[in-house]
């Protein structure tokens, strides 16, 4: 019994958290002032615990299944769920459904926790749609605002589209091996038609929930249109699962298929980057222009994945621990900004730096670790991932990932000469910032910094393989 708390540890305690969020909201309730210092507690905690009492094993007939690496990548998951309920303090503090809220959020990391662990189609299936279905929620949850309904109804519609491409996928590949359990799966040889079609079916769904071109135009109209808070956990949290999840499912459960995955991981990986750098140069409203920088974003994933290798493992995983400080910046600058002074265009952000140094030297950082320029982890990221995909690919497409690189730089230090050099008559006033979003945004600075130059972080991982 001690082993089976153990294994599920890190699912037992979100789900005691959202126990106790519900018996909070169905009780006296509280004031969100009191409720959401309480919550952030909770999360930290689920944190600090998660990095200890792991245990390595299976359960419920090997469909669920815990392993080293998967328990680090549950903690990345951790961590950014806690960035996010400070970051957004703000907003979290004036709508009038908090608990409801963060009862959706962490049912939805409850079942990304579930699908990182899955051994099986089934429960990979019901993991995936808990952890989608309560995201459309919280982007609806701008009661007010039209804008926001429409990006629910579009982020359901893409959803049911993608988990109806991926459940006909399972379908044909019950249909054609007789399983679902992905151990079997791995050493299933007999490559035919179908089964190869059933395969693409599959990846279809996943680059859907990655936001792979051609399956990315949902993105913008949702990131834009939904409360800051859901795009970040969208963007980040979301993103991170479905990728840790790709590669189990390329690298063990597909590894035959692997000929036909590799030429297609590559192609789309090339369109995703080209499409996300020349879509995200066009982009004024700062909410659109970190969705076409995170499509770009997920096309270098995929170079990193396509490395077919324990380096492509650990690049990612590596990567992804980056991107999640990295990005979760840039989106709570935007946040302070857009809740205070209620700007979210480029040109608004003309001549920050005369009036919020803190706010524009914090999304300064945060842009150059996206866009890989030392000495910020993100080059290292960035470094590790084009060090894994060269490993098979050839010269030229690496020469035009890398140049893909140096075109980013255009539209992500376009923000900062706005920022840093720009004039503007009527510059943003200074903007008080509560002190949990500073202590936020210092420590995700503060993570982009120092995950680079501590080189024994990328060793640990690579341990875990």
């Amino acid at each position: 019994m001690n082993e089976f708390f153990l294994l599920m540890k890190s699912e037992l305690m979100v789900t005691a958290i959202i126990f106790l969020l519900l018996f909070i909201k169905v009780g006296k309730g509280m004031q969100n002032e009191r409720l959401l210092p309480l919550i952030q507690l909770l999360l930290l905690l689920n944190v600090i615990f998660g990095f200890f009492f792991n245990q390595e094993g299976n359960a419920f007939g090997d469909m669920f299944h815990s392993t080293p690496m998967i328990v680090f990548e549950k903690n990345i998951l951790n961590v950014g769920v806690y960035l996010i309920s400070m970051l957004f303090s703000d907003w979290f503090k004036k709508t009038a459904h908090l608990a409801e809220y963060f009862l959706l959020m962490l049912s939805a990391l409850l079942g990304m926790f579930f699908m990182l662990s899955s051994a099986n189609m089934l429960m990979f299936y019901l993991a995936l749609e808990l952890a989608s279905i309560p995201v459309a929620a919280m982007a609806n949850f701008n009661l007010t605002q039209k804008q926001s309904s429409e990006a629910a109804m579009k982020m359901i519609l893409s959803a049911a589209f993608s988990s109806g491409i991926l459940l006909f996928g399972i379908s044909l590949i019950y249909g054609v091996t007789g399983t679902i359990n992905f151990e079997e799966l791995s050493n299933y040889t007999t490559l035919s038609p179908l089964y190869t079609m059933a395969f693409i079916f599959l990846f279809s769904a996943f680059a859907f929930k990655l936001s792979v071109v051609p399956f990315h135009f949902w993105t913008a109209d949702v990131y834009e249109g939904a409360p800051i808070a859901t795009t970040s956990f969208l963007s980040v949290i979301s993103k991170a699962a479905v990728a840790f999840i790709l590669i189990t499912v390329l690298y063990k459960v597909f590894q035959p298929l692997q000929n036909i995955w590799y030429v297609l991981v590559l192609l789309l990986a090339f369109i995703t980057i080209v499409i996300g750098n020349l879509f995200a140069m066009r982009q004024q409203n700062m909410k659109r222009f970190l969705a076409y920088s995170s499509i770009a974003q997920v096309g270098f994933i995929l170079v990193g994945i396509s490395g077919s290798n324990t380096t492509g493992i650990s690049s990612v995983v590596y990567f992804l621990l980056v991107y999640v400080f990295s990005n979760l910046a840039a989106f709570g600058v935007v946040s302070v900004i857009s809740e205070q002074v209620n700007k979210e265009s480029i040109s608004d952000y003309k001549g920050l730096y005369q009036t919020n140094p803190l706010l524009t030297w914090v999304l300064a950082l945060s842009l150059f670790s996206l866009a890989g320029v030392p000495p910020t982890a993100g080059f290292f990221g960035k470094f590790f991932l084009l060090t894994a995909g060269g490993a098979k690919a050839s010269y030229a497409f690496m020469i035009v990932v890398v140049l893909n690189m140096v075109i980013s730089l255009y539209y992500y230090l376009k923000v900062v000469r706005a920022m840093f050099i720009d004039q503007n008559e009527t510059p943003i006033a200074a903007i008080q910032i509560s002190a949990p979003v500073k202590l936020a945004l210092i420590i995700c600075s503060a993570g982009i910094l120092l995950i680079g130059l501590f080189g024994w972080i990328f060793d640990f991982i690579q341990s875990l393989n």
